[in-house]
């Protein structure tokens, strides 16, 4: 089978996903539509050239007990944040989520909760420099997934886009957030779902 039919059951199998997937509330049913507009336009929304908007997934990530969240110090954002990034082509987008989890806080090891999807939302990302280059603001399509690491391994943040890394209890990590946007329609929705839906 050629790539690029590789490609296309991947991203049929993710719209697939995204289809399945029950929204809690407004904010996740409005935004579900729309990612499924981007994503069965084809694969350009794969992709950080495609300006506008492209897909992006995020790893909320929490210890074994399910007390504790890891955070990272965001550069960009200035704020306690989540860990994720970009797709960059890549369609498997839960593996994407756990490279940059690793990736962004040094944890050797990150497990899926579960591989269905946690949570979605659209995320506006204002102008900002990036290794000396302008990137204007854009949408990230972005799916999250509920992923699990021991508290007791060794942390690092990633100096290139983070300068701290820590584990938070959930009652206290929103007091550490700086961007009121995410904190009371994402990581509380988030909170909110680690609580009452059995995660």
């Amino acid at each position: 089978m050629k790539r690029g039919q590789n490609k296309m059951g991947d991203r049929l199998q993710l719209i697939q996903s995204v289809e399945c997937f029950s929204p809690y509330n407004e904010q996740e049913e409005r935004d579900k539509e729309l990612i499924l507009d981007y994503l069965r336009q084809g694969d350009a929304c794969f992709y950080r050239e495609n300006k506008q908007a492209h897909i992006s997934s995020s790893g909320w990530v929490v210890n074994p007990s399910h007390k504790k969240v890891l955070l990272a110090y965001h550069n960009i954002y200035e704020s306690w944040a989540w860990t994720g990034g970009h797709a960059d082509g890549e369609m498997d987008l839960l593996s994407v989520a756990v490279k940059e989890a690793m990736e962004e806080t040094g944890v050797s090891k990150v497990e899926p909760v579960t591989k269905d999807i946690f949570s979605l939302e659209i995320l506006t990302v204002d102008g900002h420099e990036k290794k000396g280059v302008y990137v204007s603001s854009h949408l990230h399509l972005n799916i999250t997934y509920i992923l699990e690491a021991d508290d007791g391994l060794p942390i690092r943040n990633k100096a290139d886009e983070n300068s701290a890394v820590g584990w938070f209890d959930l009652e206290e990590c929103l007091k550490e957030v700086n961007e009121p946007w995410m904190k009371e329609r994402i990581y509380q929705k988030l909170l909110y779902k680690m609580r009452y839906l059995a995660y």
